[in-house]
């Protein structure tokens, strides 16, 4: 299978990068930008792509790469900073932009020569999306300018005998008009990509190495209900059959019903199916913690803790299996790269886990890609199209301490919103979209007596991703309505506001 690496400098956008290299049907991964030489070398890429960055390339501390990455052979494209870089790295010279000249933010209108290959087959001009406050005061040799705007006259750079090729703005966000164009351009008239990245190819090649990894050996699964380990648990029962065992722990932070609907669901399927009620002692553990990080890594060991528990009743388990999913992986940090939020599956897991192995099967895979292999495995639509739920669950929509009272305050609370979004009809155009008890208090007037309660948020994205979100344009006549029947019908709650926040800057879940 060909690779793509995509070095990530901390940019925002580095994970859309790797979607638009996937969506052109070429398996792509992200390594930080102090991976060795050497291990991109034995990788063998067909390509590098070197992401934007927060940095200045010229600033003493700024992330850099060995400079023997350009002798590897390997075609490379510059993103924002990583074109930067690949000046600064090849004998140019950047600088910071002076006035409003050459500093560039937003739309903008862009100029293309379209006899680069990068610029292959597209308009001379459309609109490109900046980000940099630096300037390449100088290109490096052997370099031709290949984009420009107004305000900047080296928007693009181009080694085309050696196939590096530099651009200011990001191609990867929708913003920029012909974008992924250009990505696909470089991939395949640069690159020479094959485009052999299928999750019909993933499918045959996951159930094989699993056979293989797993062999006689027994399997327990984390199973939450939610898309990635119900996937994660058809997978593994083609590949092992009777040897898994899916856990499903009930740590009393489900939205309502939510628990009885899992077993509901999987007690149909022709597999081994435990459901532990472990409400009781999650809450013990988490009585107090208000910090998110720590809320995570709380739900994270005690998860491992009650799966050993139930691995040593089943008896002789080797392996334990996870629904991780690639963003879970990246969020929760590698190397220097920023951690946004600790996975309790990935950053939240204990140093110490008594099982020979984790297995994760899908931990290279996108959202999008893991339904898509559901779809593969012949599960069915109600079930891959799921929303996402976290697996801390409501724990991480519960601003401040967790108490039950809270717990069942946002889970009646949440119902009332999802029921009415579904009625509406306005649920079917929605990504996602919950509840979040704040810990805020404020006054309020019911039945002309004052009240002090919990304000109450709500959150509704649209995206295609899960990388970037914007939030969903609800009719106010349906907010209303979840507004009126939530104050009305849950105690303790007297305000309800909703969410306009996107993402970035935003994250998805509020923790």
């Amino acid at each position: 299978m060909q690779t793509v690496i995509i070095l990530d400098f901390g940019g925002q956008y580095n994970q859309l990068i790797a979607r638009r290299v996937r969506e052109c049907h070429v398996y792509c991964e992200v390594k930080p930008y102090t991976t060795p030489v050497e291990e991109l070398r034995a990788i063998g890429p067909i390509g590098i792509i070197f992401t934007g960055g927060p940095g200045s390339v010229y600033l003493e501390h700024s992330p850099q790469v060995d400079r023997e990455i350009f002798r590897l052979g390997v075609p490379i494209l510059g993103i924002c900073y990583g074109c930067q870089l690949m000046a600064h790295a090849l004998g140019g010279q950047v600088t910071p932009a002076q006035g409003d000249a050459a500093r560039e933010y937003g739309k903008t209108c862009t100029y293309y020569d379209t006899a680069c290959a990068l610029f292959h087959g597209l308009p001379a001009q459309g609109i490109s999306w900046m980000s940099h406050g630096d300037y390449m005061a100088k290109t490096p040799d052997g370099f031709a300018l290949v984009a420009r705007s107004e305000a900047c006259p080296n928007v693009g750079i181009a080694d085309e005998t050696r196939g590096f090729y530099g651009v200011q703005f990001h191609p990867e966000v929708d913003h920029t008009q012909g974008g992924v164009d250009m990505i696909r351009n470089f991939l395949y008239r640069v690159c020479h990509a094959s485009g052999d990245w299928t999750m019909g190819d993933y499918k045959a090649a996951a159930i094989a190495q699993l056979r293989e990894k797993v062999g006689q050996g027994r399997v327990l699964l984390a199973l939450s209900g939610g898309v990635d380990s119900s996937v994660a648990a058809a997978l593994l029962a083609e590949a092992v059959g009777r040897q898994l065992t899916c856990v499903f722990v009930d740590h009393g932070l489900m939205r309502l019903n939510e628990a009885d609907e899992v077993e509901d669901a999987f007690s149909k399927w022709n597999l081994n199916f435990v459901r532990v009620d472990a409400e009781a002692r999650f809450l013990l553990k988490l009585a107090g913690v208000d910090e998110p990080e720590r809320k995570r890594k709380i739900i994270g060991e005690e998860f491992i803790r009650v799966f050993e528990e139930e691995a040593k009743r089943i008896g002789a388990v080797d392996f334990l299996a996870q629904g991780t999913i690639y963003p879970d992986v990246i969020e929760s940090g590698a190397g220097d790269a920023a951690v946004i939020k600790s996975h309790h599956n990935v950053g939240g897991l204990p140093d110490y886990v008594d099982f020979q192995e984790i297995l994760e099967p899908l931990r290279m895979l996108f959202k999008d890609e893991v339904r898509q292999l559901g779809r593969e495995l012949g599960l069915p639509e109600y079930l891959v199209s799921r929303q996402p739920f976290p697996g801390p669950g409501l724990a991480i929509r519960i601003i401040g301490d967790i108490t039950k009272e809270k717990a069942d305050m946002l889970r009646q609370a949440d119902f009332i919103f999802r029921e009415e979004l579904a009625e509406s009809g306005e649920g079917n155009r929605l990504s996602q979209y919950f509840a979040v008890l704040t810990n805020t208090r404020s006054v309020g007037v019911m039945g002309d007596g004052r009240t002090y309660d919990y304000t109450l948020a709500l959150r509704a994205v649209t995206t295609s991703d899960f990388m970037t979100a914007n939030w969903a344009r609800i009719p106010y006549d349906v907010l209303d309505r979840v507004s009126t029947r939530i104050v009305n019908a849950v105690k303790g709650i007297n305000r309800v506001v909703y969410d306009v926040t996107s993402k970035p800057p935003a994250t998805i879940e509020w923790e």
